[in-house]
C-alpha cells in the first residue's frame, strides 16, 4: 500500500504534466476567439470573444477544399490499410505462409525506416507515373507506410487470441474467410478500431508528403499544408486568425478521437496484455 503522502505527490506530478500539455492548446483556441485588436493575458485569458477570426481563416485560407481533401486521402488510406492488415495479419498468424518470419522481419524495417529518407526517390516515382498534383501521390505511399505498422499489429494481435475460436469453427465447418470473419475480427474489433483511429491521426498529420507531392494544385491540398501556407503568408499574418485556422485543422481529428477513444484505448491495452 502507498503512503498518503506517495499517492498525494503522484497526482501532483500528474496534474502539473496535465497543465503543462494542455496549455499551449488552450492558448491557442482562446486566441483564435480573441479580437484582433486584443491578445489574451499571459494566463490565457481572453479580453473579448468574437468568431471573425475562423470566417476569415475559412474564406482566406481555403479551407474547405483542404479539409474534404484531407478527409478523402485520410478515408481511403484507412480503408486500404485496415482491409490488408487484417487479410494479412490473419494468414501470417494463422496460416502456414512460406517465408512468413522473413516476411515479418521485412515489415519491422518498414516500421523504423523513416520516410524523410525515401522522400527523393518516391518523388520520382510518382512524375514517373504522372500522378504529381492528384489524391494518389498521397494515398499510394501513405497505404505503403502504414501498412507495415498495420500487418504487424494485426498479426500480433490475432496471435494473442485463443486457439480455440478458429479451431472451433473448423469443426463447424466455417470457411477460413468465415472463420475470420464471423469469429477472429468480432474478437479482435478493438484493436482494428485502434489501428483505424492511428492511421488517420498519422495521416491526416502528414505535411511533408504533401508538400513534395501535390504543392501546385489548390483542389488537392491537404490542411497542414494550407494551414502551413496561411500562416506564412506575410500579408495575410493574423495571429487570431492563424490560431482559428490551427483549431479548424485540429477539430476533425479532436472529434473522431472523442468518439472513438474507448475503442482506443481498449485496443491498446488489449493488446498489451496479450504480449
Amino acid at each position: 500500500m502507498r503512503s498518503r503522502r506517495e499517492s498525494v505527490i503522484s497526482h501532483l506530478i500528474l496534474v502539473i504534466g496535465a497543465v503543462i500539455a494542455v496549455y499551449p492548446a488552450l492558448y491557442i483556441l482562446v486566441l483564435s476567439l480573441s479580437e484582433p485588436s486584443g491578445r489574451p493575458s499571459a494566463l490565457g485569458v481572453p479580453r473579448s470573444f468574437t468568431l471573425d477570426n475562423f470566417a476569415k481563416a475559412w474564406t482566406d485560407g481555403g479551407f474547405e477544399a483542404a479539409l474534404m481533401s484531407s478527409a478523402f486521402v485520410a478515408i481511403c488510406v484507412v480503408l486500404v490499410t485496415v482491409t490488408l492488415s487484417v487479410l494479412a495479419g490473419y494468414a501470417l498468424a494463422w496460416l502456414r505462409v512460406p517465408f512468413g518470419g522473413a516476411i515479418l522481419g521485412v515489415l519491422l524495417i518498414g516500421l523504423v525506416l523513416p520516410y524523410e529518407g525515401i522522400i527523393v526517390p518516391l518523388q520520382a516515382m510518382i512524375e514517373d507515373f504522372g500522378l504529381v498534383n492528384t489524391s494518389w501521390a498521397l494515398i499510394l505511399p501513405q497505404i505503403g507506410l502504414s501498412v507495415s505498422l498495420g500487418i504487424f499489429w494485426m498479426s500480433t494481435y490475432f496471435r494473442g487470441l485463443p486457439r480455440s475460436l478458429p479451431e472451433a469453427a473448423s469443426i463447424d465447418g466455417a470457411t477460413r474467410l468465415q472463420t475470420l470473419t464471423r469469429v477472429l475480427l468480432p474478437a479482435a474489433l478493438p484493436a482494428v478500431m485502434a489501428l483505424a483511429l492511428i492511421v488517420f491521426l498519422y495521416t491526416w498529420n502528414d505535411f511533408l508528403l504533401a508538400l513534395v507531392l501535390v504543392p501546385d494544385n489548390p483542389d488537392v491540398q491537404t490542411a497542414p499544408l494550407s494551414l502551413s501556407f496561411f500562416a506564412g503568408n506575410r500579408k495575410m499574418a493574423d495571429s487570431g486568425a492563424t490560431a482559428a485556422a490551427a483549431v479548424l485543422v485540429a477539430l476533425p481529428l479532436v472529434a473522431m478521437y472523442l468518439v472513438l477513444q474507448r475503442s482506443f484505448i481498449n485496443g491498446l491495452l488489449n493488446g498489451a496484455l496479450k504480449e
